[in-house]
């Protein structure tokens, strides 16, 4: 009986272990996820406007739709939820550990009004203290239906990358993935299928309004072609982490369907793929 017993208990121990390490977060993109996660904290312990001060600097831009400084916007006290609640389903953070990328559900609520729910996305970079600072942020709103998706994460190897010290060199680097953008434009004009096919990754995640996130080149495909519509972007922003393997574009957008033409904004995070082509893993669509 006491053997029963000691195995149970032994067997109970295990358990616990192995859903402690389970839960574990790798360390690079741990630091990123918590970072988002206090952020979301503070929201939901204090308010939105705390949590949206304690992750901004002078640099950073809020889409509200259209792009604003965060610090001035949120110091003239804008009519922002009176609650906000968040939880990122999906990290990365390059290999020089000064960029980074986060996106998940959210819900948000003026007192007295209806729940409404959304997806955000945030590209995220160190400032010279090192703390994780929000350098754009969008959302788009949905029903808030649909699947809930398990958190995945890219955590950066160790591998090497060259270190560039000069600032034209780094530009340079930045118009490489302008261009990737507008010949990505450039095609959409002509076929917006053969553009698609060609310049999203096969593990795209797509937030489009009113629509649960896509997941997957073929469900986006399908998306578009059951909804009839004709996207085209016009690029106007761009950055890229230190090591290279990561960036955004944002720029304009303009979705034509049967009964009308609606103006976009769009972000899109661009990955650089081992056939040294890049992709995209995510795009962004949001009512200006």
């Amino acid at each position: 009986m006491k053997l029963i017993k000691i195995c149970s208990f032994v067997c109970a121990w295990l358990l616990t272990l192995s859903m402690v390490a389970h839960a574990q977060l790798p360390d690079k993109v741990g630091g990123l996820i918590r970072a988002d996660r206090t952020a979301a904290n503070i929201s939901k312990t204090s308010n939105p406007h705390d949590a949206l001060m304690s992750i901004v600097d002078k640099e950073s831009t809020l889409y509200v739709p259209s792009p604003v400084n965060a610090v001035n916007y949120l110091s003239n006290r804008p009519n922002i939820p009176d609650v906000l609640t968040w939880q990122p389903n999906f990290a990365l953070v390059s290999k020089s550990l000064d960029w980074g990328v986060t996106s998940g559900p959210m819900e948000f609520q003026k007192v007295g009004a209806v729940k409404r729910h959304g997806q955000y996305l945030t590209v995220w970079r160190r400032d010279r203290k090192g703390n994780w600072k929000a350098h754009l942020r969008a959302e788009v709103e949905n029903f808030g239906k649909g699947p809930k998706s398990d958190l995945v994460y890219y955590e950066p190897d160790d591998s090497w990358y060259l270190k560039h010290r000069s600032k034209v060199r780094l530009q340079q680097r930045e118009e490489v993935v302008t261009q990737s953008d507008e010949l990505f434009s450039t095609v959409l004009k002509a076929n917006n299928e053969a553009a698609f096919k060609e310049f999203l990754s096969d593990d795209i995640r797509y937030y489009y309004p009113w629509e649960p996130e896509i997941e997957g080149k073929k469900n986006v495909l399908a998306f578009l072609k059951k909804k009839r519509i004709e996207i085209t972007t016009d690029p106007s922003g761009v950055g890229r982490a230190y090591s290279g393997e990561y960036a955004y574009t944002s720029g304009t957008a303009s979705v034509r369907s049967k009964e009308k033409v609606v103006k976009f904004n769009y972000i899109r995070i661009w990955q650089l793929k081992d056939d040294y082509q890049w992709r995209v893993l995510i795009e962004m669509m949001f009512e200006r």
